[in-house]
């Protein structure tokens, strides 16, 4: 196989299409930076503490010895290991000790500092000329160029960060909270980070952050909190159930605490679990051979009498119990693990901000991080602005949407992102004849008169939408939504294969609420076992079935039964039309955080059509956190042999999107996965040689915009409107990238895609990828509204989330993954 060339791709000139405007961008330019070198020393701090721990005592090092050693120096420290200062240093030893008291201990008591050594050795002098030779694309990113980068984010970080929490390149102000139930309150914070930008600057990323962290203060307030079938303390005096000591210790294993029994601050302990027993009868060795009781020690030697003495003890350094009651969680911790659906919305409402309200926050942030007075800065020779960037930014032109040509209106351009269904016929309606319903309700709590009403509006609806029904009247079950859920679907298809005397094509199932549980069975089995699509829809639309909901849930069966729903103008597609062309979306999802079992999944979404509005899947289980996407040659070619099937012809040209890339691993994922694509081409053919462009694409940044002028802005949201194109200012200073927002905001500020391009023979310019990519979204099948990211990689992630439903954990603790049965990956089962 030919070598490849993995230099990424220049940026081919910026676009002139669209309406041009300017934006704000939530970017302040560094106006100043230091031109000579800087030097860059490792530190090892012994013992090893956590990071907030090690800022105070570095603090506490630069304190001791500012004027000596350091020679006036206030060098910046990450927390973990690196340390720059703004000259170089000279140290006659490399070692030094340290001593810290704990905070708020009170004069009366003596209790030692504690004792800490730090070793600091020099590994190098920062060459600053190679940042500015990369930002004026006069040289390549080098490791000066990464080295000086991480430098300014460490420099702008380092005081604000000894103030408050920390998480990576985020602070949160501990002042700024939300409840959100069960033990877990929400800070607000910021996030900042150095960008080197085009035009030879430097800007500095300012943005609105958020996390959970848990409550702090009496554990048995928190252990209320926690559990839902318990309301006031007075409850817990009677102790608690197996179900609820596991609970609390679950959500409490790893936290810190200290006790509140004695005079002073009170000694921080770290919570190893909790004892199965009360503190009532759980005992210890006093150390004389007697055994006594928890509850009794604390009457004997602190003259407390317990109040909760049913509770069990909170376990720490091995041996040691304390009541639940002595002990407060100590602030500021912050939780790792997987909000659930109630804590998410409660944090999706807190951090939600109309463009207006964030801009002025995030200026309100610049307040705090107080850039002009920070001494660590100005020693280092930087200067930001406080004033947010603004950038050149244009509208695409909308892109016009085909339905089918005997409708009325056949032709629509959408409003602002937005369209409807009235008065158009899907492109290509599929026929459905062999379905059946079934309802995961009780046939008094949901009669059958109710369900056979709202088939009559949903059947006429799909008709009139473009869809054949044939069969009008389909046989209805109802199933136990606790019972055999396998069993019910297989008695369904057989019920609807035998009405229509035909192989069944769809089951149609009612759900009692939104419960992830039942709708995940009934998808592991319709998938994996039985091979029908399905369709879920929730018992509170059929009390009143409204065309619009019907239309929606229309839209989804169409394209599950193999039909199109709509498609572009050929202009707007030109790039597709022209040639055998196939889109791929690809994602690889990884387990969420604190989940030390589940694997990683990967899938690909390829467009089978000359119009890229059908799709097939495929997907692969792999290593769990693992980013490479692993058997990405099999999978690209069995998109290939898809293509091939349903046009008869093999795609000459390939659009790869990739998503979930970070911008470190941009060189490595390129390298293996644009490899493995050559070589699944190679195997369909040694002269197969289609034309490949392989583009990241990333949604999780901080890059935001705020429209100038009203009316570039939708007046509902406030938002930037779609197809609004950023590639000038805060873009990469010389590679192909260009952020695109080209959704409706609804709630909030809208977040754009960035598209960064890492490789392309297609021979894309700015206009002809940027328009493609905008017009790709009005071509999502679920919806009548332009989405945020191109189709093939949204369907990618809906592929992925599916496939954590096909998992299941089997009696000996392992995941095991079903495969999606061949009938299906030919169609969208997943929209």
């Amino acid at each position: 196989m030919e070598e490849l060339d993995f230099q990424l791709v220049k940026r081919p000139g910026i676009g002139d299409e669209g309406k041009r405007i300017r934006v704000r961008a939530n970017f302040f330019e560094v106006t100043r930076m230091q031109r000579e070198d800087f030097s860059h020393y490792d530190v090892t701090t012994i013992p090893k503490v956590p990071q907030r721990l090690n800022r105070k005592v570095f603090d506490r090092f630069v304190e001791q010895n500012r004027y000596g050693v350091l020679r006036d120096a206030r060098p910046v420290f990450d927390g973990r290991a690196n340390m720059f200062a703004h000259k170089p240093l000279r140290f006659e030893s490399d070692s030094f000790d340290v001593e810290l008291e704990e905070e708020g201990t009170p004069v009366s008591r003596t209790r030692p500092p504690q004792s800490f050594r730090i070793r600091i050795k020099k590994t190098r002098d920062i060459v600053v000329r190679d940042l500015f030779q990369f930002l004026n694309a006069r040289g390549d990113m080098t490791n000066n160029c990464l080295m000086a980068i991480t430098g300014m984010d460490i420099i702008i970080s380092h005081k604000i960060s000894a103030k408050f929490p920390t998480v990576r390149r985020s602070f949160y102000n501990p002042q700024v909270k939300k409840s959100l139930g069960g033990g877990l309150e929400a800070y607000q914070g910021y996030y900042q980070s150095a960008r080197p930008t085009m035009s030879g600057r430097m800007m500095i990323n300012v943005d609105l952050s958020a996390t959970a962290f848990y409550e702090s203060g009496p554990l048995i307030d928190i252990v209320v909190k926690l559990l839902k079938n318990i309301r006031t303390l007075n409850e817990l005096r009677r102790g608690l159930s197996t179900n609820d000591r596991h609970k609390v210790e679950d959500f409490i294993r790893g936290l810190k605490i200290k006790d509140n029994h004695r005079t002073g601050t009170g000694r921080k302990f770290k919570v190893e679990g909790l004892t199965p027993t009360p503190a009532s009868h759980t005992t210890f060795d006093r150390g004389d051979g007697s055994e006594i009781d928890v509850k009794t020690y604390f009457q004997n030697a602190y003259n407390i009498r317990l109040s909760y003495p049913s509770l069990p003890c909170v376990v720490v350094r091995g041996n040691v119990y304390l009541p639940m009651e002595v002990c407060d969680i100590v602030p500021e911790q912050r939780y790792m693990r997987k909000l659930n659906k109630e804590q998410t919305d409660v944090m999706m409402n807190f951090t939600r901000q109309n463009p207006s309200n964030r801009a002025n926050k995030i200026q309100d942030g610049l307040k705090l991080l107080n850039y002009r007075e920070n001494e660590h800065l100005q020693q280092f020779g930087m200067s930001i602005s406080d004033e947010m960037a603004v950038v050149n930014a244009r509208i695409l032109p909308t892109p016009t949407i085909e339905y089918r040509q005997s409708t009325r209106q056949f032709r629509v351009e959408p409003k602002n992102g937005v369209w409807n269904l009235r008065d158009k016929t899907l492109a290509m309606g599929a026929t459905l004849g062999s379905w059946s319903v079934l309802a995961f309700l009780d046939e008094d709590t949901l009669p059958k008169p109710v369900i056979e009403k709202f088939l009559v509006e949903f059947t006429n609806t799909c008709h009139n939408t473009g869809m054949n029904i044939i069969t009008k009247k389909p046989p209805i079950m109802h199933a136990n939504p606790q019972g055999n859920i396998e069993q019910s679907l297989k008695l369904a298809w057989i019920n609807a294969g035998n009405a229509a005397k035909s192989k069944p094509q769809l089951i149609l199932c009612i759900l009692p609420s939104k419960g992830q549980e039942l709708y995940a069975e009934i998808k592991r089995v319709s998938d994996t076992i039985i091979g029908v699509p399905t369709q879920c829809i929730q018992r509170e639309y059929l009390k009143d079935p409204k065309v619009q909901y019907c239309a929606n849930v229309c839209l989804k069966i169409n394209v599950k039964l193999g039909g199109m729903n709509s498609s572009l103008l050929s202009k707007h597609i030109k790039f597709v039309d022209d040639e055998p062309t196939i889109l791929i979306g690809a994602d690889v999802s990884h387990p969420a955080p604190g989940d030390k079992e589940s694997p990683s999944y990967a899938a690909l979404c390829g467009s089978i059509d000359s119009k890229a509005s059908r799709y097939a899947a495929t997907i692969r289980v792999q290593t769990r956190r693992y980013e490479i996407i692993v058997d990405l040659g099999n999978m690209v070619k069995e998109l290939l042999k898809v293509f091939y099937q349903s046009c008869g012809h093999k795609p000459r040209r390939i659009i790869f999107y990739r998503d979930g890339v970070s911008e470190g691993q941009f060189n490595h994922v390129l390298k293996n996965e644009l490899n493995a694509i050559r070589s699944a081409c190679q195997a369909l053919g040694a002269d197969y040689k289609p034309t490949i462009t392989f583009i990241v694409v990333q949604k999780r940044h901080h890059t935001r915009f705020f429209p100038m002028e009203k009316q570039n802005s939708d007046f509902k949201s406030g938002n930037c409107l779609p197809g609004t194109v950023v590639e000038e200012g805060i873009t990469h200073p010389f590679e192909f990238d260009f952020y695109l927002l080209s959704h409706p905001g609804l709630l909030g500020t809208s977040r754009p895609t960035h598209y960064h391009v890492l490789y392309d023979k297609n021979g894309f310019d700015a206009n002809s990828l940027q328009t493609l990519s905008y017009n790709l979204c009005y071509l999502y099948v679920r919806c009548t509204r332009a989405v945020s990211l191109v189709p093939p990689v949204y369907y990618a992630h809906l592929v992925t989330n599916r496939a954590k439903l096909h998992s299941y954990k089997e009696s000996n603790g392992e995941i095991t993954s079903k495969v999606v049965k061949e009938d299906l990956k030919k169609v969208m089962y997943f929209a």
